[in-house]
């Protein structure tokens, strides 16, 4: 019996995956939680082998999470169910101490096959995300190889504290376009694709608390 706690941010997503889990009679479903907190509180009052965890979470995020996972449960089998398969989040997750790795479009069995195979400490990524993470070349730069300038990781803070474009702006004592030019560089850069990726991101990096 695989013991396993769900954890999304949006409940129609767990009402979901619980239904169709719950038809296999190897899976218990121990309980649901909706941000990072609440992720740990329930580790420690229904011991599940299995957490399956998505990355943009409120509170505490899926890679700061999974992370807390790892040195306070050692033995949880983690694996990321998300909807992105940007190279830096893999990977950030894999160092975090992620087992596996599927994106939220996978099919049934393939699924069925992640949750075995973590839950029997083996690893597991999707097909879409072992080809993300074999590419060899790419016009973009991870975080971990990426030179942001000074100017682009204060903007990546104000960024951070839920400031519009106009008022880091006015913040930084320099126009909008130029703060919007610096934000698609930094998403160029990044390989990203929107301000939470970005946030996100460099919180995982440590640009940002």
């Amino acid at each position: 019996m695989i013991r396993i706690l769900i954890a999304d941010d949006h409940q129609m997503f767990i009402d979901g995956l619980r239904s169709l889990l719950e038809r296999d009679k190897n899976i218990l479903i121990t309980g649901e939680a909706n941000n990072g907190l609440q992720v740990m509180e329930c580790i420690q009052k229904l011991k599940p082998d299995l957490v399956l965890l998505d990355i943009n979470m409120p509170e505490l995020n899926g890679i700061n999470t999974t992370a807390l996972i790892r040195k306070k449960y050692p033995d949880v089998k983690i694996l990321i169910l998300t909807m992105y398969k940007t190279k830096g989040f893999i990977n950030g997750l894999i160092r975090a101490g992620a087992s596996g790795y599927i994106l939220k479009n996978t099919g049934n069995a393939e699924l069925m096959e992640a949750i075995n195979t973590v839950a029997g400490g083996g690893t597991f990524f999707s097909k879409d995300v072992a080809e993300t993470l074999t590419e060899k070349h790419t016009k973009y730069t991870p975080l971990e190889d990426a030179v942001l300038s000074k100017r682009e990781i204060e903007i990546i803070r104000e960024m951070a504290k839920g400031l519009t474009t106009k008022q880091i702006a006015e913040r930084l004592f320099i126009s909008s376009y130029t703060i919007e030019t610096h934000r698609k560089n930094i998403l160029h850069k990044l390989q990203l694709t929107n301000t939470a990726e970005v946030i996100l991101y460099a919180s995982q990096s440590g640009l940002i608390n």
